[in-house]
């Protein structure tokens, strides 16, 4: 069967559409990417998706006309990405663009609810394209009591666990989440499986760089690399409650957006030189990484540092490329033993990751097997996650 995956994070920075065979049933899978391409999203629809999440304030007519818009560009995207190819597929899994998600339950009306919002609609996609859509994975998990995220770690266990090796797969995008898969990890048995949010991936550092040089993102760290980190507003944003909280757990913008990046300016001094604004954003990434996983290795009581050749750490996202990042997650994970990798070098692109992984969710779901890991979201079960829509 081949399926497409097509996955829009919380950086907002557009469209990944992976073409992916999949063969295989509950106990093995196998995959092979045939494509990867990667859409942009227009400044204009970039800016609403952004003012949309975890708006304290909307009009509805503005969100539901997104919600069409984002799934016309989806069909456009894996139409073209198709049509380049010469490729046919039978199925389309489609993450959405999450406006909102809060995990753990909050009181609303009288009642503790926890609630997730991915938009862009299936039927949109479906009647498009041709072909049965499967969207909207996250609220199926969410019904059995887990947080609804991470959902990569299904493939994070049918592609990259290692019969000898421990191996950590540490995603960055806009949220940073990893993936602890003990050596022997299988589909048949995923209980030892630790998967979380680690806190902000790129999202502070792409808002800080928006707001103080006039870019996106900073591309290559090279903005980073010309600042020194402010260690008093390090410190005081490593006091953020989600750091203390026990896995597992999941983040989005309602933890580290606008709100947070206001604070974490201030933190940084009145009058703060703005690269080191950018080196200490980075640095917040590398080093909430860094407790993060000496946080997971302490409470599965695994012992580091590993011996040489034991353990490997597997990093994709768009993250990657920065190198100023890189460099810092390094230093943070090479003294426990783990040696570093990227995607690329177990032969995934790092950028098409996510995407890969919602078209073998979609394939899940087609199949009526369960696409969440519940030791990695706390759901109480393992559940068929998405909705389908039918063209």
């Amino acid at each position: 069967m081949i399926v497409a995956g097509v996955m829009s994070g919380t950086s907002a920075d557009g469209i990944d559409v992976a073409l992916v065979r999949i063969i295989g049933g509950e106990r093995r899978l196998h995959l092979r990417l045939l494509a990867h391409e990667h859409f942009g999203y227009p400044n204009a629809v970039r800016q609403a998706v952004l003012a949309a999440m975890n708006a304290r304030s909307a009009r509805v007519a503005d969100l539901a006309r997104l919600s069409f818009l984002l799934g016309e560009l989806y069909a456009e995207a894996v139409t073209k990405t198709v049509r380049n190819e010469n490729a046919d597929i039978d199925l389309v899994g489609c993450h959405g663009q999450t406006i909102y998600h809060q995990g753990v339950p909050a009181r609303f009306l009288g009642r503790p609810i926890s609630t997730t919002w991915q938009t862009g609609e299936g039927a949109i996609l479906a009647g498009r394209l041709g072909i049965p859509a499967v969207t909207d994975f996250r609220p199926a998990d969410m019904a059995v009591g887990g947080n609804g995220a991470p959902l990569v770690p299904l493939l994070d266990v049918a592609y990259y666990s290692h019969r000898n090796k421990l191996r950590v797969l540490q995603n960055l995008g806009g949220v940073g989440n990893l993936t602890i898969l003990p050596p022997g990890t299988h589909l048949g048995n995923m209980e030892s499986v630790i998967a979380f949010d680690t806190g902000p991936g790129n999202m502070v550092i792409d808002a800080c760089v928006q707001k103080l040089f006039g870019k996106a993102y900073d591309a290559s760290g090279a903005i980073a690399a010309k600042g020194a980190v402010v260690s008093a507003a390090l410190n005081r944003a490593l006091e953020h409650p989600f750091f203390r909280r026990k896995p597992p757990k999941s983040a989005g913008r309602e933890e580290f957006g606008r709100e947070f990046v206001a604070q974490f300016l201030r933190w940084c001094g009145p009058r703060p030189d703005r690269f080191d604004v950018v080196a200490t954003a980075t640095a917040l990434t590398a080093t909430s990484i860094g407790r993060c996983l000496r946080q997971a290795f302490a409470i599965s009581r695994i012992r580091t540092p590993f011996p040489r050749g034991q353990a490997e750490y597997v990093l994709s996202g768009g993250g990657v490329q920065n190198r100023t990042l890189m460099r810092m997650i390094s230093e943070q994970v090479q003294p426990l033993g783990l040696r570093v990798l990227t995607s690329e070098d177990i032969g995934l692109p790092s950028q098409a990751k996510e995407a890969v992984a919602f078209a073998l969710l979609a394939y899940q779901t087609w199949h009526r097997r369960p696409g969440n890991v519940p030791s990695a979201t706390g759901a109480r079960n393992a559940a068929v996650l998405g909705k389908v829509s039918y063209p």
